[in-house]
């Protein structure tokens, strides 16, 4: 099977619900990541194949094919094709392994996979909310109820399912995002995210443009007590906004090509693709299936846990890494060095890219040679991502 490489990769800064990046609109922001991929692979943009652009929210300003609509408000030629798709938390890590398919099998040469998420713009759970106030229905199937015995899926009371099945008290969580913070501030200060972040232009407030460059949701005065005084988000349970990813708005997206693409072009590869695994287990837990997706994409990669060098693993809730650590036996100083959703954001649809080029980033600056991305996604699935840095 033919080789998937990774030449580029960037993502925006995050931008808190309201915050600094408010003004862009989703497909202005996305294609602005789609220009920066072209800098700095220095790739011919007209030689670009797809455009696989994740995207959960696509309804409002992110709907009628955002991806195709990033690409229009690009520098890209218009011949350059797109298409959306939505894997929920995951949907911008499918995209890296949709492309790196097309890569593998031969069909295509040059790939971009990015992803985009305004959830100032368009909050979260819109499609769903504006189908039912207007009486078109819910998308869970009375065949769904029936088999699951539930009336819906909800993330949220798959965190505290988690919590408990793993034993996990809320003053773990909440250590946990606390180190998260510390982490992300201790990387933002250091400059470690200055390479992979493209800084996107907002007002200054004075009437002037400034760059957004750094990530609006770091607390750097966080501390365990300022944490565990948010409130629960339910009576008696252990989740809060605080041990809990950000709602975010971002975009991000790398550039992912073949051999003969290297050759015939010049490219500079920055990774390879050594792996790439999807699974689905329980929609109602939901959140635990990355323990699952880990072992099988370590199997069928012939690797074990301790021979990669760091993992991402998505901040979506902090049982979910916790329990994840826990479970496979993982080193947690090779955890999310950088933080992870709880501070710096979890932009959805762009949460999957954004993740890969903060990984590649990470391991190329301390030396190190493989890594493992790895999200919990609603109904049950996750994404394993395994790649070699070069």
């Amino acid at each position: 099977m033919a080789d998937a490489y990774i030449v580029a990769a960037v993502r925006t800064a995050g931008g808190r619900r309201g915050g600094k990046l408010a003004g862009w609109h989703p497909a202005e922001m996305a294609g602005r990541v789609l220009d920066e991929l072209v800098v700095r692979s220095k790739v011919d943009p007209a030689l670009i194949e797809d455009v696989i652009m994740g995207c959960v929210g696509q309804a409002g300003e992110q709907s009628f094919q955002i991806g195709r609509h990033a690409v229009l408000s690009s520098h890209l030629p218009e011949s350059v094709p797109a298409v959306s798709i939505d894997r929920q938390c995951g949907s911008s890590q499918q995209s890296i392994q949709f492309a790196a398919q097309a890569i593998m099998s031969g069909t295509q040469d040059i790939v971009i996979a990015a992803g985009v998420e305004s959830m100032t713009r368009v909050p979260m759970f819109l499609p769903t909310t504006l189908a039912a106030q207007n009486g078109f229905g819910s998308p869970f199937a009375e065949a769904i109820k029936e088999r699951y015995h539930v009336q819906e899926f909800s993330q949220f009371e798959g965190a505290e399912m988690m919590a408990v099945k793993y034993g996990f008290e809320r003053s773990t969580l909440d250590a946990f995002a606390l180190e998260s913070h510390r982490k992300a501030a201790a990387a933002s200060d250091s400059g470690a995210f200055d390479a992979e972040i493209l800084g996107l232009e907002i007002d200054d407030g004075q009437g002037g443009k400034v760059l957004h460059k750094k990530d609006e949701g770091i607390r750097r005065e966080a501390t365990l007590e300022s944490i565990g005084s948010v409130k629960l988000l339910r009576e008696g349970g252990r989740i809060s906004a605080a041990n809990a990813s950000q709602i975010c708005d971002g975009a991000s997206g790398v550039m992912v090509v073949s051999e003969a693409a290297l050759k015939r072009h010049g490219l500079t590869p920055i990774a390879r693709i050594r792996n790439v695994t999807v699974t689905a287990g329980d929609p109602v837990i939901m959140l635990e299936e990355p323990i699952r997706a880990t072992q099988k994409a370590l199997d069928r990669a012939g690797m074990k846990i301790g021979d990669i060098d760091l993992y991402e693993v998505n901040e979506a809730f902090a049982p979910v890494p916790l329990a994840w650590l826990k479970q496979t036996g993982a080193d947690p100083a090779r955890l999310n060095v950088n933080g992870g959703a709880i501070a710096l954001g979890h932009p959805l649809g762009a949460s999957g890219t954004k993740l890969m080029t903060t990984l590649i980033h990470a391991l190329k600056a301390r030396g190190l040679k493989l890594g493992l991305q790895t999200m919990c996604e609603g109904g049950g699935q996750a994404n394993v991502t395994i790649v070699e840095a070069l």
